[in-house]
């Protein structure tokens, strides 16, 4: 602990104390770090860490879903750090992914970094309004199984309850209490299914953990698994979220993915080990699926998973929102004044009727998710993370040290194409079963 301490001193001693903030519609350097922590905690647990028993534990088994929980950790972990550190660069703040690509590599990178990020969290935000439109179907079919109301209708009241919620919280540091509902309701669902897929889990008969498959099945599963890991533990906008925190940027946020990467993982990690224990290579990718018990214990926890999926996509919406509030907002009143509230209602309204469009079109969006991101995440917060701080930091760097980062490009840039290529398979197999607006 003590050698923590001394490298967070030498991490604020290192930190510029003249540094240009660049222009922004939205609040920057206002948050504490525990707040940051709870951004980011609020992501790690969210709705989607209902699926990682099944996208997750059943492809890649008890040994390899086990390590691969604690060495995705480490690693993702370790490339947050490296992308922390050089948030303040060259005297100034990059408060964007983008502008840090920009700043190292040139105006290309610039165009290209956004690209990767908008496609990352446009997929990320679609698949929560998916995970909070099945919240609400599994939560109707335990008092209606008639089939009248079909899933693309969930998705739709969704995407209208995530719209609401986004007209009210003009950017990311207006979260500050709801993210303290967002940590509670995560504990709801978390508990319950736990609690609940523990009973099933002692009353059930012995269960089958093999990976499920033929054996080219199997391994393109397991390409999958294994990127669906590194998915689940990065948000692929850390210098968004780090432009809120106080000063010293680098300091703080260091302490907040610490927490992340500790405490916030100890929910996660229990449900997703438990709802595999419980029902082996049977578990489905949204586990209240599977649970037995009480119909209102099962109901509050779905309406918990709804609620936190809703507050959950703000937080990846928001470089969105904050280009189109910085580039095309209203620059008089204050961010709850007529013309404010009127900009955010027309705009991000459409913003989210387009991701609400998808969501009902394509609710098998797992397979696409997979998709981008290989091609997008993987780049986001490994290769380029990996590759900025190695430009950034050549000068300082030694022999072993640069062979390490170029290791870890090349690693990731390897991963990155398989899961690709896996991910293509899925979607290739998945058309011939399911439609456009499917029920499922």
């Amino acid at each position: 602990m003590a050698d923590f301490d001394y490298g967070l001193r030498k991490i604020r001693d290192l930190e510029s104390g003249d540094v240009k903030e660049p222009e922004t519609a939205h609040q920057i350097s206002q948050d504490s770090w525990l707040q940051i922590a709870f951004i980011l905690t609020t992501g790690i647990n969210s709705a989607y860490v209902l699926g990682y028993s099944g996208t997750v534990m059943v492809p890649l088994g008890w040994v390899g879903g086990s390590v691969g929980l604690v060495l995705a950790a480490a690693l993702s972990l370790y490339a947050n750090v490296l992308l922390a550190k050089i948030h303040e660069l060259g005297g100034k703040r990059h408060i964007r992914y983008r502008d840090l690509a920009g700043h190292i590599y040139g105006k290309n990178a610039y165009a290209l970094t956004w690209a990767f990020q908008y496609i990352n969290l446009f997929m990320i935000n679609t698949g929560y309004i998916i995970l909070a439109g099945q919240a609400l179907k599994a939560m109707y079919v335990l008092f209606r199984d008639d089939h009248v109301m079909k899933l693309p209708y969930f998705i739709v009241i969704a995407g209208f309850v995530c719209a609401l919620f986004a007209f009210g919280v003009p950017h990311l540091s207006a979260l500050k209490i709801w993210l303290g509902f967002s940590n509670f309701l995560s504990i709801i669902y978390i508990v319950i299914a736990f609690i609940l897929a523990l009973n099933d889990g002692k009353k059930a008969s012995p269960r089958d953990y093999n990976i499920p498959g033929s054996t080219a099945t199997k391994i393109f599963s397991c390409i999958g698994g294994f990127a669906n890991l590194f998915f689940s533990f990065n948000t692929g906008m850390l210098p968004e979220i780090q432009a809120t925190v106080k000063q010293p940027v680098v300091c703080n946020m260091v302490k907040a993915l610490v927490f992340q990467f500790t405490i916030g993982l100890v929910p996660m990690y229990a449900i997703t080990l438990m709802g595999y224990w419980a029902y082996g290579n049977g578990t489905s990718a949204y586990l209240l699926n599977n649970v037995s018990g009480p119909v209102w214990v099962k109901a509050v926890a779905n309406i918990s998973a709804f609620l936190q999926s809703v507050i959950a996509l703000h937080i990846f919406a928001s470089p969105m929102y904050e280009y189109l509030d910085t580039k095309f907002g209203p620059t008089k009143g204050g961010a709850f004044s007529l013309s404010h509230i009127s900009f955010r209602v027309l705009v991000r309204g459409g913003y989210l009727t387009i991701n609400t469009l998808v969501s009902a079109l394509l609710p098998f969006l797992g397979d696409f998710m997979s998709l981008t991101g290989a091609f997008s995440t993987f780049p986001l917060t490994f290769i380029l993370a990996n590759h900025m701080y190695l430009m950034a930091k050549k000068h300082k760097l030694s022999m072993p040290q640069k062979s390490w980062h170029w290791l870890n490009i090349t690693f990731f840039s390897v991963v990155s194409v398989a899961a690709g290529v896996s991910a293509v398979r899925l979607i290739l197999t998945d058309s011939k079963t399911y439609n456009i607006f499917a029920d499922l």
